[in-house]
């Protein structure tokens, strides 16, 4: 929560990434506050406060996942929304004349968000969220300490270009 807080004020991206990353941490303590609040919480050596008040933010989480249906897969609604957010924004972006570098960054990017669409990302999402999670993905297989292919990540780097831009772009405008 202090994280996300943090991260939504200064990167959008960050901030998205970073609750995909919550939301399979619930998943993985099997949507169970009380787990997360003696398993996982204890890492960060909150103070007594801090724990109270991730453990009720997460809590909040686990609630959302259960009554949007997303205890398996898919992002709540604070997600989603926040992704539709971004979409409005680069769609503005890329029809603004006074932003010729965000819109050559995502040009530069199409060529890897179709082939990712193409190979396996879910053609009902849009390309920020696509985007999104084929960067989130990059980045658990990084933690979990498994190979990315030398073409996945030349692909990945012009589409972390780009969203880093809207994140900056986004948060400006903000």
């Amino acid at each position: 929560m202090l994280v996300a807080k943090k991260l939504r004020g200064q990167n959008i991206t960050a901030y998205v990434i970073y609750m995909f990353q919550v939301e399979d941490v619930i998943r993985a303590y099997g949507l169970d506050v009380d787990r997360i609040v003696a398993e996982y919480l204890p890492r960060f050596h909150y103070d007594e406060a801090q724990t109270k008040e991730v453990a009720e933010w997460y809590g909040g989480l686990v609630r959302m996942m259960h009554e949007e249906g997303c205890e398996r897969a898919g992002h709540v609604q604070v997600v989603r929304n926040t992704i539709l957010l971004m979409t409005d924004r680069h769609q503005e972006l890329l029809h603004d004349a006074k932003q010729p570098f965000y819109s050559a960054a995502y040009y530069k990017a199409l060529p890897s968000i179709v082939d990712l669409r193409t190979h396996g990302a879910d053609k009902e999402k849009g390309e920020v969220e696509n985007s999104l999670e084929a960067i989130y993905g990059a980045t658990v297989l990084k933690m979990q300490g498994r190979e990315i292919s030398t073409e996945t990540q030349v692909a990945l780097q012009p589409i972390t270009h780009w969203l880093e831009l809207l994140a900056q772009l986004y948060n400006e405008h903000e």
